[in-house]
């Protein structure tokens, strides 16, 4: 007898930064209304590209639950001026993510957990996560640097974790299967995103010349050894002006052999060029 082996199931989302750096900015509902049609809920951003007001803030949940009815919903976590944010702001999106049926995704700073071996100090995020427990949302961990964030999964049994697949394909430290290979019994969220190695241009998955077939292959295989519900974001924005030039002169000159190819001065990166 044959044994068909099944496939888990992956809801899936996409986040608010698809949306960046358009002329004339969609609300938000017109933004949930879209992706609601394609079939995919939102991963909130806490902030409209550009502006400063937190989206999470008590006055705005009325807007938020309706803009997002009906619809599977994940939020990416404020940051603080400083790098942390304080209890009572992550008391508020706390709050609000239950009110949604939220998971939260963050990182290592904004949780309150210091980058370093003894990880001392950490009583911030003792109480963000008591305060989640309580309430019963998901903490979700942004991938960090590898160490670091198993560190903090030892220190909080029910901190789960959040892979970003361009972050690790980034990391010339740890390989994107070391990655995968500790981190996959506790991910319950997935930032999909894909790059040329050289920085986080956060574009489609599937980017000629971006991440491995095998390293998507390998993820799907050692996510599916685990009954984790999990929540699949694509984490992408408007291509940036570097990478259509990129792809344009791949093609023509690569592709077709098109002739008088211009020449950078420099294979450096512009500095002021941040997508983020």
């Amino acid at each position: 007898m044959v044994v068909v082996r099944a496939i888990m199931q992956i809801r899936y989302v996409v986040s608010s930064m698809l949306f960046w750096w358009r002329e004339n900015n969609l609300s938000l509902e017109q933004e949930c209304q879209f992706l609601k049609s394609q079939g995919f809920g939102i991963e909130l951003w806490p902030t409209i590209r550009g502006q400063e007001e937190c989206r999470y803030e008590k006055r705005n949940w009325p807007r938020l639950a309706a803009a997002t009815d009906g619809m599977l919903v994940s939020m990416r976590s404020r940051q603080g001026k400083h790098g942390g944010l304080s209890l009572e702001k992550w008391q508020r999106q706390i709050e609000c993510a239950k009110l949604l049926g939220a998971n939260i995704v963050t990182d290592l700073r904004s949780l309150g957990i210091p980058a370093a071996k003894d990880m001392n100090g950490s009583t911030h995020a003792a109480e963000v996560m008591s305060m989640a427990d309580k309430l019963d949302v998901a903490i979700c961990l942004e991938t960090g640097p590898l160490e670091d964030v198993l560190r903090a999964g030892e220190m909080f049994e029910t901190l789960h974790y959040c892979l970003d697949t361009g972050f690790a394909h980034l990391d010339d430290r740890y390989s994107f299967e070391q990655y995968v290979d500790r981190l996959a019994e506790r991910v319950t969220h997935l930032h999909l995103t894909d790059n040329y190695g050289r920085m986080d241009d956060h574009e489609p998955p599937g980017l000629r010349g971006g991440m491995p077939h095998e390293n998507w292959d390998y993820l799907l295989e050692a996510l599916n050894k685990y009954d984790n519900d999990i929540i699949g974001s694509l984490e992408m924005y408007p291509c940036m002006p570097a990478v259509m030039l990129r792809q344009a002169t791949e093609f023509l000159f690569e592709q077709l052999g098109w002739p008088s190819e211009p020449k950078k001065e420099t294979d450096e990166l512009y500095s002021p060029y941040n997508p983020i």
